[in-house]
């Protein structure tokens, strides 16, 4: 992601505590309190400018979501669109995703969404990517026991990496397609750069993944 300078984006951030939650390792545990309701909870590990979530929210009333992003001017974008949606069941969190366990217990989100993540091509910086074994472990540890991954990406490297990674780490993968929009898949909801790839010609690679128990 090419990143800007967004004046006054920190001050945006603080502002609006209602929408981008401060000190979530405070809410660790107490989600369902945050959205005062018992709906599923869905997250967005790299939530970027926040299209993705905002159309997430809005079509699914019956789910709260939470997108992650640790880049203060990114999820400044994102908060726009948050503020002019008014959907109540959309939250933000302005942090690093390595530290996710520090804001969810045990069980306690329904599934985890990476899209168009950094693909960290080099070899000696595998270990960055969000489907390294060690973030599965992390995903494991916060999703319950039914939880799954749904992953996007127009970076066929890094889609076989992680499709390799999840298999090795013993997941199992269904509605896995090579060619996303030439497939018969419906509710697709377009980020940003999914829309400036395949606009490209880019294929778009998804899959869904889940743990076994």
């Amino acid at each position: 992601m090419r990143l800007r300078h967004k004046p006054g984006a920190a001050d945006q951030v603080k502002e609006n505590a209602h929408y981008v939650i401060p000190n979530p390792s405070e809410q660790k545990g107490k989600w369902q309190e945050v959205f005062q309701n018992d709906q599923p909870i869905h997250i967005e590990v790299g939530t970027g400018r926040g299209r993705f979530m905002v159309g997430m929210a809005k079509a699914n009333p019956h789910i709260n979501y939470i997108g992650i992003e640790k880049y203060t001017s990114v999820i400044s974008d994102a908060l726009d669109k948050l503020i002019e949606a008014e959907v109540p069941n959309l939250k933000l969190l302005n942090v690093d995703a390595q530290k996710l366990t520090d804001f969810f217990e045990d069980g306690e989100i329904d599934r985890v969404y990476l899209n168009f993540s950094d693909p960290w091509p080099k070899v000696r910086h595998e270990k960055r990517r969000l489907t390294y074994k060690t973030f599965l472990n992390m995903y494991q540890q916060i999703l319950k026991n039914d939880g799954e991954i749904h992953f996007k990406t127009d970076n066929q490297d890094l889609f076989e990496f992680s499709i390799m990674s999840m298999a090795n780490y013993g997941m199992t993968m269904h509605f896995l397609s090579l060619d996303l929009h030439k497939s018969d898949f419906e509710g697709n909801i377009m980020t940003e750069y999914e829309e400036k790839f395949s606009s490209k010609g880019n294929r778009i690679y998804r899959v869904e993944a889940a743990y076994r128990n």
